[in-house]
C-alpha cells in the first residue's frame, strides 16, 4: 500500500485563496489546525505590519494610508521550543498536521530551523521536513489574476481585515493608490517566480490548484486533499467563508487595469 502522509502544508502567496482552502480543511475536524506559523519576525513577534510590507517605499501618500509600525516584543524561543509548538498546535488529535507557508515567509523558516539539530539538510526541502516531522503532502494556491490579487491585498493592508466580509468603518478608510497596488504586483510577482524556481531547483511537484478552480469547486477540492491523507472525502464540508472581493475590488480592478495601461504600470 502506497504511504499517504499525516501532514500538509499550503505554499501560497497573501490574498491567493489560501485562506478559503485551510478553513475548510480546519473544518473538517480531521485535518489538522493549518495556522500561519512561519510568518512571525523575530524581531516583534508580530507578522509583517503594514509599513513593513513597503519597506524602501518613500512616497508618503502611499506610507500615511498605513498604520504605524508596533515595536513588539523578540522572539527568544529556542528552535526545538519554536518546532514543539508548530508540530503540536497544528495537530488534530489523529495526529494529523496542517499548516500554511508563504514566499516570504520562507528566510524566516530557513533561519530558525537551522539551529535544529540533527538536520537533514540545508535547503527549504529539508528545512520543511525537519520541522513538520515528514515530508508533508504540498499543495500550491495561487491566483492567475494579479491585479486583482494586488488589489485584495492593498485593500487589506490599510484596513488589516484579512478575512471574512469587509467591515464598513475600517473600509471607509482604504483608499485606492495605482502605485501601491503596481508594488504590491511586483511583490507578488516575485513570490510567485520564488516558488517556481525553488519547484525546479528541488525538483517538488505539488497539488497545483488556481483560485478559480478552488473558489468555485471548494468542496471537491478539499475532498481531493483528505483523499490524498487517507481520509474520508465525504467529511469535506460546504464553503466555511465567503470570498472577500466585492464590487468595489471589481472598480479598483478595472481602474488600475486603465491606470497601467496608460502610464505602463506592472500587470
Amino acid at each position: 500500500m502506497a504511504h499517504r502522509p499525516s501532514a500538509y502544508l499550503v505554499l501560497a502567496s497573501q490574498r491567493s485563496g489560501s485562506t478559503l482552502l485551510v478553513e475548510s480543511l480546519r473544518a473538517t475536524g480531521v485535518a489538522g489546525e493549518p495556522q500561519e506559523f512561519f510568518q512571525y519576525l523575530p524581531a516583534t513577534s508580530q507578522a509583517p505590519q503594514p509599513q513593513e510590507w513597503f519597506a524602501g517605499v518613500e512616497d508618503e501618500s502611499i506610507l500615511s494610508l498605513l498604520d504605524p509600525l508596533d515595536v513588539g516584543k523578540p522572539d527568544l524561543a529556542p528552535p526545538e521550543i519554536w518546532r514543539e509548538y508548530i508540530r503540536t498546535v497544528g495537530k488534530t488529535p489523529n495526529g494529523v498536521w496542517g499548516g500554511k507557508l508563504m514566499w516570504n515567509q520562507t528566510p524566516l523558516l530557513l533561519n530558525r530551523a537551522s539551529g535544529l539539530p540533527n538536520r537533514s539538510g540545508d535547503g527549504l526541502l529539508a528545512a520543511i521536513r525537519d520541522v513538520v516531522g515528514e515530508d508533508p503532502l504540498l499543495i500550491y494556491v495561487y491566483r492567475p489574476d494579479m491585479v486583482s490579487q494586488a488589489v485584495s491585498f492593498w485593500r487589506a493592508v490599510q484596513t488589516r481585515v484579512w478575512r471574512g466580509r469587509p467591515d464598513p468603518v475600517r473600509d471607509a478608510r482604504a483608499t485606492y493608490h495605482a502605485a501601491a497596488i503596481a508594488h504590491v504586483i511586483s511583490m507578488l510577482q516575485a513570490q510567485e517566480q520564488g516558488w517556481r524556481n525553488w519547484f525546479a531547483e528541488e525538483d517538488v511537484k505539488p497539488m497545483e490548484i488556481p483560485y478559480p478552480v478552488l473558489w468555485r469547486n471548494l468542496t471537491n477540492v478539499v475532498a481531493a486533499i483528505l483523499e490524498s491523507l487517507g481520509l474520508d472525502p465525504q467529511l469535506a464540508p460546504q464553503p466555511v467563508l465567503e470570498r472577500q472581493a466585492d464590487k468595489r475590488s471589481d472598480e479598483w480592478v478595472d481602474r488600475y487595469r486603465a491606470d497601467a495601461e496608460r502610464e505602463g504600470l506592472p500587470t
